[in-house]
């Protein structure tokens, strides 16, 4: 009964969501709602690399356009399920969307993690931007206009998918990180020469988390593009890279809880500052948003919840 306790809390919490996104909020409520569980996701994701298995990766933006292509490319062209049944498609989407880029993420991993600290993070820029471009030069694509019509709603059913998605990944990086499999990442980070003198290949550990944590950022690419009905590569940019990291970093490299509060507070900060234009008449959010990282990197250096989860922070009960 435990193990099934953690999925029906994730169905619940996803069901809990999709009813006050369909029946309270309205179209611009819902679409923050969708963008927190894309970052969710890619949050909690990155941070299997750099938290737990201790490297330093800026190519998230990568394997979400990789993930958004193929899932866009394969509901225009393929759809197993007809209307009204169409929402039984989104989960192969998704599922293909993560595998191709859990590939991708193989291919880029395989002869880059021996690599270590800043030249790695080059190297994985450098991925992000080949992408990219590759996405802008393929006409069958759509190149740089992009692809439009891409068949995908924001009601009650995809809401669902998606939260359903976002808890799905929480609940299976969590029990990942504390499994003795997880062990192996937590060990590459404290140090990786122990590491291999205790028998682990350092190499094949680094490469797992990153194929694992490409699959969750293709899957969150496939979110996008089924809810937003469009791509265009400047919308997986160096700059969406940054932004991922910066949720890791504020929530705390090393928690999955801290990466959930990150994704949800970089996502809905710019939105909350967007009235202070009205006001002043000149656009503050970036400016107020910049601010408020760095003052938080003063007094919290280590993130919000630095390497705790959650359920650390509870008072222990005292004896009687």
């Amino acid at each position: 009964m435990g193990a099934w306790r953690g999925w029906i809390l994730v169905v619940l919490v996803a069901l809990s969501i999709a009813t006050l996104s369909s029946f309270v909020l309205n179209a611009y409520m819902q679409q923050i709602l969708f963008y927190i569980a894309i970052n969710v996701m890619l949050a909690c994701s990155l941070n299997l690399v750099m938290g737990f298995c201790g490297q330093f990766s800026l190519g998230q933006a990568g394997f979400m356009a990789v993930g958004a292509y193929v899932s866009a490319l394969l509901s225009l062209n393929w759809s197993l399920f007809p209307e009204p049944f169409h929402y039984f498609n989104f989960p192969l989407y998704a599922i293909a969307g993560g595998l191709c880029a859990g590939v991708a993420g193989f291919l880029v991993g395989m002869p880059s993690l021996r690599l270590r600290g800043d030249y790695l993070a080059i190297v994985t820029l450098g991925f992000g931007e080949i992408i990219r471009v590759i996405l802008l030069n393929l006409e069958v694509v759509g190149g740089a206009r992009g692809l439009y019509g891409i068949p995908g709603t924001q009601d009650f059913g995809m809401c669902f998918h998606a939260f359903f998605w976002a808890g799905a990944t929480v609940l299976l990086l969590w029990r990942l990180v504390h499994s003795s499999f997880g062990r192996a990442f937590l060990s590459v980070r404290e140090d990786e020469i122990a590491s291999e003198c205790m028998g682990i290949n350092t190499t094949r550990t680094k490469v797992s988390a990153f194929v694992i944590s490409a699959f969750f950022a293709g899957a969150a690419g496939s979110i996008f593009a089924y809810t937003t009905n469009s791509l265009n590569p400047a919308s997986f940019q160096f700059v969406k890279s940054v932004d991922v990291v910066i949720m890791v970093v504020l929530g705390g490299m090393g928690s999955i809880s801290g990466s959930v509060v990150g994704a949800v507070l970089v996502t809905i900060l710019p939105e909350a500052l967007r009235p202070l234009q009205e006001y002043t008449g000149v656009d503050l959010r970036m400016v107020i948003y910049s601010l408020t990282l760095i003052l938080l990197m003063i007094w919290r250096p280590s993130g919000l919840f630095g390497m705790k989860e959650w359920t650390q922070f509870r008072r222990p009960r005292r004896a009687a």
